[in-house]
């Protein structure tokens, strides 16, 4: 299973590639977060926690699934509570192969209909979070030098701190994001930290704040994503994950789009 924030959160958004790197120490090292093993499935209970700047709070209730087919991966969302977004669905096909588009699909109950992510509207917000469209996906090495800046040390963990800078200016702009530092354990590969810096001078700082091992895999019990412009904190999303189940059989039907309306 390739390695997504949102699901897991402890690889970094980036998919498998050959290209050889301006850094390749960096590359090898992303390359390992891509290789890490997260499970072939996961089921578990998400909580979605939205934070304004007057800090008021909002709670989403969230069953998600992941599975894979092959080098790709499915990943479904289904919104359980607030009223304002129950049955509310997600579908996302993350495909390897750099030279396909991924495909994103939203099940919108008050319209009754399911409306496809395009390309031009993946930097825009996820359901309100700090986490957009393309963060929900994988990115592709192809499209990304790598350099190690230096070592750190992370919660008592030694760690490497890279910067990933966009090739081209169509990565950018579906992207939102002109470079992306991410912070990656080394006992682990984990991306513990990371800050994506956007064109109008924003920022959005992601950090995993609770981890465990289970069943020999690493994964996250609490996420968070924070959007600032300066040091000016502007919105903040905390994502909890519980009852997490990896490996389990799940049905090829919950990752289809005649599902999305039918809910769970």
């Amino acid at each position: 299973m390739k390695k997504i924030i949102l699901l897991l959160g402890l690889g970094f958004l980036f998919a498998h590639a050959t290209l050889v790197a301006d850094d390749a120490v960096a590359r090898g090292i992303m390359e390992k977060v891509d290789a890490r093993d997260d499970g072939d499935t996961i089921e578990q209970d998400m909580y979605m926690i939205l934070i304004d700047k007057n800090k008021k709070k909002r709670i989403r209730d969230i069953k998600s699934y992941a599975k894979d087919y092959g080098e790709d991966e499915y990943r479904v969302l289904f919104f359980k509570s607030p009223a304002d977004v129950k049955n509310t669905a997600f579908l996302t096909y993350d495909y390897d192969d750099p030279n396909k588009d991924d495909d994103q699909w939203l099940y919108l109950p008050a319209l009754k209909k399911i409306k496809r992510i395009p390309t031009n509207d993946k930097s825009s917000s996820f359901m309100g979070s700090d986490f957009s469209y393309f963060d929900m996906t994988d990115r592709d090495l192809n499209d990304y030098d790598f350099k190690l800046l230096k070592e750190t040390k992370v919660g008592g963990h030694d760690a490497w701190v890279i910067e990933a800078i966009p090739r081209n200016e169509d990565v950018i702009k579906e992207s939102g994001y002109v470079k992306t530092i991410a912070i990656v354990r080394k006992d682990n590969y984990v991306v513990i930290r990371m800050i994506n810096y956007m064109k109008n001078k924003k920022r959005k700082y992601f950090q995993v704040t609770k981890l465990h091992k289970q069943d020999g895999i690493w994964v996250a019990d609490e996420m968070v994503m924070v959007t600032k412009k300066g040091k000016r904190p502007l919105h903040k999303t905390i994502l909890q994950f519980k009852n997490i189940e990896l490996n389990k059989p799940l049905s090829d039907d919950l990752f289809t789009t005649r599902r999305l309306d039918k809910g769970l």
